[in-house]
């Protein structure tokens, strides 16, 4: 009756009494690849993730830190004296206020100086200075050139020379210009007792019908610095007359100084102005 087994059971042939069958263990193996497939995609997804970051964070703009902006700002205003047109640094007519206590008056006068001429730039620092001494005090400090013009009043009554030391940085120019205030670093003779001019920039002397004209003889002479450069002044009359005690006459002495201040700030000004802030280059969104 029973032809599956003696005891009544209808067990398949080959399987014994307590065995979990082929179903058992190809359920265990089915479970294992689910694992390692959930695992590969956990860390596929992970990998992914770290790569959209780096991604993202290539994209995004960079940010220079507040030392690498002053670093590149600093740059940029060195820079300029060999980017920049001459006619640019040295433009073509300036205005400059003479002051209303000079008129007696209540209102300041606005004039304006005439650029003349512009001198070749002048590499040997010592050759555009008033001594060798005052040379010296700035090739110490690294000095790389001389840039000069010459400017005249609207009357041509006055004639000025402006120049601009190209030093390393700002520290520098700043050691630099106080080399150049030392009496002993003057090259103009003392006008009776009123004492020797500062040391200074060298009047620019050119050739031409205008030559003599404008062939001078300091009455005033003064230098301060903008970022890395020394910028100097020197101003006399324009009928070469020797030194004077300019300050013995009031008008002149303050239109003098007026003109040769004017021009010299607003050269001062172009080379110095802080640029922009620093954007990245080469990426989205600077």
């Amino acid at each position: 009756m029973y032809a599956e087994g003696t005891d009544g059971s209808r067990r398949p042939h080959g399987d014994s009494p307590g065995s979990s069958g082929s179903s058992g263990s190809s359920g265990s193996s089915g479970r294992g690849r689910r694992a390692a497939a959930v695992i590969a995609l956990i860390l596929g997804l992970a990998g992914f993730a770290v790569s959209a970051i780096a991604v993202a964070i290539q994209l995004l703009p960079r940010h220079f830190t507040a030392e690498q902006q002053r670093q590149i700002q600093a740059w940029e205003v060195h820079r300029r004296w060999q980017t920049m047109p001459a006619g640019q640094i040295f433009p073509a007519s300036v205005s400059y206020q003479l002051p209303a206590r000079t008129l007696l008056d209540t209102a300041p006068l606005e004039l304006s100086a005439y650029r003349v001429s512009i001198a070749p730039q002048q590499s040997d620092c010592a050759r555009a200075v008033t001594s060798a001494a005052a040379g010296a005090a700035l090739r110490k400090h690294g000095c790389e050139a001389v840039l000069r013009a010459t400017y005249v009043d609207a009357t041509r009554s006055y004639v000025m020379t402006v120049g601009v030391a190209v030093l390393p940085n700002a520290a520098a120019a700043l050691t630099a210009d106080s080399g150049l205030t030392p009496p002993k670093l003057a090259a103009a003779r003392a006008a009776g007792q009123a004492g020797r001019l500062a040391a200074g920039v060298l009047v620019v002397r050119f050739g031409g019908p205008a030559g003599d004209r404008y062939d001078y003889n300091r009455q005033i002479s003064k230098s301060f610095t903008a970022g890395p450069y020394v910028v100097m002044y020197a101003a006399g009359y324009s009928d070469n007359r020797p030194r004077v005690p300019v300050t013995e006459d009031k008008y002149a002495d303050d239109e003098m100084t007026m003109m040769a201040q004017g021009v010299a700030q607003t050269v001062a000004r172009t080379l110095a102005a802080p640029p922009p802030p620093p954007r990245c280059p080469g990426t989205p969104g600077c």
